[in-house]
């Protein structure tokens, strides 16, 4: 190890739900004297370094050098198609991933004494498949779970699932229903696997593919950080898995940019000072989750009914102009729809009443640690895993919606439009909620403490530091 100091080369799935809790981490390992160099591809690396507030940071974000590989994909190519992202993946990057780790040593061997060579891999776990990689480059490796600890455990488990008939060996579901994993975990529906929820189902097979592929080589890790803490998840921590998983979230970057792909709207915290405490509804469905032009406009019709004020995320790209100019119209004077937002600031804000979210475990684990109530609206993979945690594990919020029938098949999952009147009610039952409230407030506290000197998450992260640095 050159200088004896460890040099990590982190890799996320390239995902704003994935690259900001991997840049949390990133965050800390340089924080405690480790070298980070963090490999985005080279579409996210240039969506990230245009999104900050100026050209000062080039390659390094708070003290992160910041690299980029191909992907595989052509320009203009469409990156919300994952399963066509998840084969050029696993055909482009392993070699790339291979030449950018050589070129880094070769650097540091003619810089000498000045230079740190890569000695360690911490990798997303659904970029797993670079673990091998890795290894034959004499790198040790450490996993990453950006996910619910319930979700890392799932996928892990497909062989017993195949084995005791949920799954056929493509990971269709076998029968309708909901089962338990282990006690204390979230119910399942079978319907709603990730890998069954991933976009078009032309696609879903390389995803599942690409799952197992992860699942072969998750065994190489030394260790799998996790963005969760035990007393959150306490029946997925004490399932036996592969490898040793370390909860230590809920992460936090100090402050430091985290990678985002979009600017941030800074307008949105003198918006939320003038309105009254506890009042607020948030809105925001996350970087992928899109909703189409009738449902946004049946979202402004419920949001207005309320007659409460709320801020709204419409994503850069999810509705054109014409659309977008008809929502402001809509939310004025008490609503504010904005492209992107500061979140945690959002929910840490004394005027947030409640979170209508699209249930991605960042927003969860961000609403969590505010103990902020939620309205549950899952789009697609582990939202609806979420969910069910919120809504039937932890009660700190609603399902906006009932699950489609029993009797539907499982491959399906037909849009249906949630009516604005229906909107209103759970908006309203929501915030009305005190019990609801006062769970989320109870989970805020247990965030906290895990976190705080001698908590458990503090306790973890101490242990991967200290492996890492070993």
């Amino acid at each position: 190890m050159a200088n004896g100091v460890s040099h990590v080369l982190a890799l996320p799935f390239p995902a704003q739900g994935h690259v900001i809790p991997l840049m949390e981490l990133a965050h800390c390992l340089v924080e405690h004297g480790v070298k980070v160099t963090f490999v985005n591809t080279e579409v996210n690396h240039g969506r990230i370094l245009g999104a900050l507030d100026d050209a000062s940071h080039g390659g390094e974000l708070g003290g992160v050098d910041m690299v980029s590989i191909s992907d595989g994909l052509g320009h203009g190519d469409d990156r919300s198609d994952l399963g066509r992202l998840t084969e050029s993946l696993l055909s482009a990057m392993p070699s790339e991933l291979e030449k950018l780790v050589r070129r880094i040593n070769a650097g540091a061997s003619a810089a000498g004494g000045g230079g740190r060579e890569v000695t360690w891999m911490v990798a997303d776990v659904n970029m797993a498949w670079a673990f091998p990689v890795a290894k034959k480059l004499g790198l040790r490796v450490a996993g990453f779970c950006p996910s619910s600890a319930a979700m890392f455990v799932t996928r892990i488990r497909i062989p017993e699932l195949v084995r005791d008939g949920v799954l056929d060996e493509s990971g269709i579901p076998r029968w309708r229903g909901a089962f338990r994993l282990a006690p204390a975990m979230p119910p399942v529906d079978t319907a709603e696997f990730s890998w069954n929820r991933a976009g078009d189902p032309r696609g879903q097979p390389a995803i599942f593919r690409l799952i197992l592929r992860n699942n072969a080589a998750t065994h190489l890790a030394e260790a799998i950080a996790c963005n969760s803490f035990e007393e959150l998840e306490p029946g997925a921590f004490a399932v036996d898995v592969p490898g040793r998983v370390l909860p230590v979230g809920p992460l936090a970057s100090g402050g430091k940019p985290v990678g985002g792909f979009w600017p941030e709207d800074a307008s949105c915290a003198a918006w939320l000072d003038a309105q009254p405490a506890g009042s607020v509804v948030y809105v925001a469905f996350g970087s992928i989750a899109a909703l189409g032009a009738a449902q946004l406009a049946e979202l402004a019709e419920g949001l207005a009914l309320t007659s409460r004020p709320f801020l709204w995320v419409v994503r850069p790209g999810t509705a054109n102009e014409r659309c977008l100019d008809g929502l402001r119209r809509r939310a004025a004077p008490r609503g504010r729809v904005v492209g992107w937002c500061p979140q945690r600031r959002v929910l840490a804000h004394a005027s947030t009443a409640c979170f209508v979210s699209h249930c991605g475990w960042n927003s969860v684990v961000d609403g969590v640690s505010n103990g902020v109530p939620f309205l549950c609206w899952p789009y697609f993979a582990d939202q609806f895993l979420n969910q069910s945690y919120i809504c039937d594990v932890w009660r700190t919020g609603l399902r906006m919606a009932a699950p489609a029938p029993a009797t539907a098949p499982a491959d399906e999952a037909p849009a249906r439009l949630v009516a604005r009147q229906l909107i209103r009610r759970k908006v309203e039952e929501l915030i009305g909620d005190q019990e609801t409230k006062a769970r989320a407030i109870a989970l805020r506290d247990a965030a906290s403490l895990a976190v705080g000197d001698g908590g458990s998450s503090r306790r973890n992260l101490t242990r991967f530091l200290d492996l890492i640095r070993s």
